[in-house]
């Protein structure tokens, strides 16, 4: 990666504190998102971290991971299956239900969008403590197809989601 293009789209990043409650210091990435240069940097780079990989589908988690995921799918040259909370997609649909830190969770995808041994790009906007990403690997593996990665703009390091993703190869753009 280009130290300097990181830098750039890193400075472009804003930090709000005490949201969303105290003590938690947010990456919002909205001001990366509306400036046109910084975002085709970023999705210039997150196309060249990925190119090797030779995918089929990009996975995609709802909702910010829909941006950066559809922009890559068409730098990629693949398809693009979104995965969401219950209740939104209008077809059969497959479920997988994770843990929080209090309560649980749920993604759900078409029981159609994948065809067995499909090469998969799993993509989202942050990783933070991984449990989403892992949750939506079961989905796609469950279909039959294969992650063959991860890919996210933003990494949480301090929150050490790659500890959930173990196994997986795990790419990120951006590491705080």
């Amino acid at each position: 990666m280009r130290q300097d293009d990181t830098a750039a789209l890193k400075a472009v990043i804003r930090d709000v504190p005490d949201f969303p409650k105290p003590g938690i210091v947010f990456k919002d990435i909205t001001p990366l998102l509306g400036d046109a240069a910084a975002f085709g940097l970023a999705m210039e780079m997150m196309a060249e971290m990925c190119a090797d990989l030779a995918v089929e589908q990009v996975v995609a988690i709802e909702s910010r991971g829909f941006i950066f995921g559809g922009a890559l799918a068409v730098r990629l040259g693949a398809g693009f299956v979104p995965v969401r909370k219950p209740g939104k997609l209008p077809w059969r649909r497959v479920t997988r239900t994770y843990d929080l830190e209090y309560g649980t969770d749920s993604v759900e995808m078409h029981q159609d969008a994948l065809r067995p041994d499909a090469r998969a790009l799993v993509v989202d906007d942050v990783i933070a403590t991984g449990g989403t990403a892992r949750a939506v690997s079961h989905l796609v593996e469950q279909l039959g197809a294969r992650v063959v990665a991860h890919a996210f703009l933003v990494e949480l390091s301090f929150l050490d989601g790659r500890r959930q993703l173990e196994g997986y190869d795990v790419r990120s753009l951006l590491r705080f």
